[in-house]
């Protein structure tokens, strides 16, 4: 689908072609686990092998967004319960992540209110998600590595996810104008829109020499994606294509970059850290990658059926800034008129209201959950990849809070 832009994004961003590629990583990986592990310190697209190679760009893009506009709600499988709870499991690790962000922030600058404003998000009321997956992958690598404890710069990359999210947050905050976040005014609404956008410029920089005291070239380079493509993410948002089939190549691209790149690039980060070979590090990318998707897919459907007390924002927000995401997207299988309403972006009175209504009609929003649901049941099977541990486990139970998340 998203055989748009690079080949490496074709290659990494959309896995809708086949599944071969990912299958035999899994092999690979498994065939290097052994039966002797250390003791556990603390108790607490499919590759896209080029569909070009049996098919023309446009014939792919073509047949798989016809693949996924159809899709049905049944369900491809079950995730585990494995009675592990990974924020508690992990609770020495992240404990002291938002106090340590808001202290590095501090320190690099003496200006009093850029300190105030640049740790306005960070006040331990987010869900953390990103450092917590970043702190498990690392100690699942690590053990599967046979290696105890969490390095300090693996620790450190998951306080660099956090602090480039929320960047990336506040700069969204400048361009769509919410008036709440996380269930409090946003941050645009309590300091003028130019002190914002320097906080979040100011915030990208101090996680940029964080990067930098890593002193590794590689990890450099691929935490450097992240913000390249956060912000083609964000031009890609501010669009929209013509044709039904480009359009859902566009929101999968666009959704990687702005959501998935962060999550998939951070947890390539943390395994390269720990001296990982490239079928680990790919297997940790493409984990990152699918969550990522999962985690989005869910948030765009919760934008219809939450409410402002538990997502902290308001509902439709998507449709109000003009966007279409996943759950209208399929719902114009059904309701060919919606796709009038997207060239131009709900602006019409009324449009809103009927996109709203258009997609609890049709079957939007099943078919949203049944693609999320898709990406973690791959996300669990390349977890499932790694030696057993409780860090292992934790990762499959990841998949599981994000597809059935309240907020």
């Amino acid at each position: 689908m998203a055989c748009v832009g690079s080949s490496r994004l074709c290659a990494r961003a959309e896995k809708l072609c086949q599944f071969k590629h990912l299958a035999q990583l899994r092999r690979k990986v498994s065939t290097t686990c052994v039966k002797s592990r250390p003791r556990i310190e603390h108790p607490t697209n499919t590759l896209i092998q080029q569909c070009q190679s049996r098919t023309s760009t446009r014939d792919c893009r073509t047949n798989i967004a016809r693949m996924m506009s159809s899709m049905q709600t049944q369900l491809p499988g079950s995730v585990h319960d494995y009675q592990i709870d990974p924020y508690r499991l992990l609770d020495d690790d992240l404990k002291d992540v938002y106090e340590d962000i808001r202290e590095v922030l501090v320190r690099n600058t003496t200006q009093k209110e850029l300190q105030t404003i640049a740790t306005y998000y960070f006040d331990g009321k987010g869900k953390a998600l990103r450092p917590m997956v970043a702190i498990l992958m690392a100690r699942a690598i690590n053990y599967h590595k046979e290696r105890n404890g969490l390095l300090a710069s693996q620790r450190q990359v998951a306080m660099i996810s956090e602090m480039i999210h929320n960047a990336s947050l506040i700069h969204d905050d400048v361009i769509d104008q919410p008036d709440f976040r996380r269930g409090k005014p946003s941050i645009n609404v309590v300091w003028s829109q130019k002190k914002v956008t320097m906080t979040g410029d100011y915030i990208l920089a101090v996680a940029s020499i964080m990067i930098a005291q890593l002193r590794n070239d590689n990890v450099t380079l691929t935490l450097s994606q992240v913000v390249t493509d956060l912000v083609q993410g964000e031009f890609m948002q501010l669009g929209s294509k013509e044709t039904e089939n480009e359009r859902f190549a566009h929101y999968l691209t666009k959704t990687y970059r702005k959501t998935a790149s962060l999550v998939a690039n951070s947890l390539k980060a943390v395994t390269m850290l720990a001296d990982a070979d490239e079928q680990l590090a790919e297997l940790a990318f493409q984990y990152g990658r699918n969550i990522g998707l999962a985690f989005q897919l869910v948030d765009d459907l919760l934008d219809f059926v939450s409410t402002l007390s538990t997502m902290g924002k308001p509902t439709a927000a998507d449709l109000k800034l003009g966007l279409a995401t996943a759950p209208v997207l399929f719902a114009c299988e059904r309701y060919p008129e919606l796709n009038a309403m997207i060239m131009r972006r709900f602006q019409e009175p009324g449009d809103v209201e009927k996109a709203f209504d258009l997609v609890h009609k049709s079957q939007g929003l099943d078919q949203t959950k049944f693609l999320a649901r898709k990406h973690c049941i791959e996300a669990m099977k390349l977890a499932q990849s790694l030696a057993e541990s409780p860090y292992q486990k934790g990762l499959q139970v990841v998949c599981d809070l994000v597809l059935n998340r309240m907020k």
